[in-house]
């Protein structure tokens, strides 16, 4: 899995840090997203998963490796 994000299309929602904290994080000055792990640990991959679905700003993509 490959994940990316977007940050101009980022609201600072931060669901998607509150799913995965090992994979996301907001910036202190505006609350966008800040991607920590590009490649997380399979473990992750639901909540990446639902953390990119769930993303009311549709900012995170997830690429699943073949």
């Amino acid at each position: 899995m490959k994940v990316t994000v977007d940050q101009d299309k980022c609201c600072g929602a931060g669901t998607c840090v509150l799913l995965e904290p090992a994979v996301f994080d907001q910036r202190d000055e505006d609350g966008i997203v800040v991607l920590l792990d590009p490649a997380p640990d399979e473990k992750l991959w639901p909540t990446v998963r639902e953390a990119a679905t769930v993303c009311p700003a549709a900012a995170i993509s997830v690429t699943e490796d073949e």
